[in-house]
């Protein structure tokens, strides 16, 4: 099969993202042949470029158009407008996913838990009732933690205001108000189509995290202030498999990742982020459809754990992908 390697423009830049070879290795090992391409400023020749090779299957990767992550559905749209076979979400899962007030509501159609919220556009205010303090501020269709910062939990209106105006004027966006949830930090990856199947949970144990910061994975934590390299503060946090979770209370996590992934549409593979209470409530923080596949990722770890090795995780995906448009 001849599969092109679509991708974002932003993994070529030093240093190049190690996902394109390892992919690359998975597919080639699976007797796959296997092309490049990045999607960049300009529409018309990528077109060309996608039509001219003609691949049987196009591995999704691109997660923005133009630097901007709110665009990256419009990669799918494209792809479907010139009647190609791609990996992973449809425009619809990637918006309904990429706009997390959406996610919100979609979720709580579905009698899925996530925190209340407001989203504040300019002279404007959707909200889903009322919310308390401590509050958590985030761009509505930001990943990898961009726009959250130790400064993003506030806890008097003042500081909301404040943090409010600024994350405003950064991105240009709406602003999303949600309530802090409290509790352990779980990440579920899924597999699957209709037959959907959650990996191994994975916890982000944040027992040697500063006591005196609110546990989140914000920006600087995650990678530093100059986004390059792991921050000092959450060197001493890992992502490993909980041992201690009771097995009724695991395969509730589980069933709402997979819940999740269908309510919101969702194909061929995701991971969904929740937090768990003292109380045992389950709440979903966010989706993320077309997850990010390098081998030390949550997903490729927790699919390692659960017998999928690397290569056989990507032939899934093909596979996966594949049978959809045989149907």
């Amino acid at each position: 099969m001849k599969v092109t390697i679509l991708h974002s423009q932003d993994a070529l830049e030093p240093p190049v993202d190690p996902v394109l070879d390892q992919l690359e290795g998975a597919l080639t090992a699976g007797g796959h042949t296997t092309r490049r391409l990045a999607v960049d400023a300009e529409i018309q020749p990528l077109i060309n470029e996608l039509t001219a090779e003609g691949p049987d299957l196009v591995f999704n990767l691109a997660e923005s158009f133009r630097g901007k992550s709110a665009l990256e559905s419009n990669v799918a749209a494209l792809l479907n407008l010139i009647d190609l076979r791609y990996t992973g979400s449809s425009p619809a899962g990637l918006i309904l996913a990429g706009d997390k007030t959406l996610t919100k509501k979609v979720l709580s159609f579905h009698s899925i838990l996530s925190a209340k919220f407001a989203t504040m556009y300019r002279g404007q205010v959707d909200w889903s009732g009322d919310i308390k303090f401590p509050l958590l501020v985030k761009p509505p269709q930001e990943d990898a933690s961009l726009g959250i910062t130790q400064k993003s939990i506030v806890n008097n209106v003042k500081e909301l205001l404040d943090v409010i105006s600024g994350t405003q004027h950064e991105y240009q966006s709406p602003v999303l108000v949600e309530e802090f949830i409290d509790g352990r930090e779980f990440y579920v990856g899924v597999l699957g189509n209709s037959k959907a199947e959650a990996l191994p949970i994975i916890e982000l144990d944040f027992s040697k995290f500063p006591k005196d910061l609110p546990k989140i994975a914000s920006w600087e934590a995650k990678w530093g202030d100059d986004g390059d390299e792991k921050g000092e503060q959450f060197a001493g946090t890992q992502s490993i498999f909980p041992t201690d979770l009771p097995e009724e209370l695991a395969t509730r996590i589980q069933q709402v990742a997979i819940d999740s992934f269908h309510a919101l549409r969702l194909r061929d593979y995701c991971r969904i982020d929740l937090r768990v209470t003292a109380k045992e409530e389950i709440y979903v923080i966010e989706a993320n459809p077309n997850c990010y596949l390098e081998q030390k990722s949550e997903f490729a770890t927790a699919a390692q754990k659960s017998g999928l090795e690397y290569p056989a995780l990507i032939s899934r995906i093909v596979e996966l992908a594949s049978a959809r448009y045989s149907r």
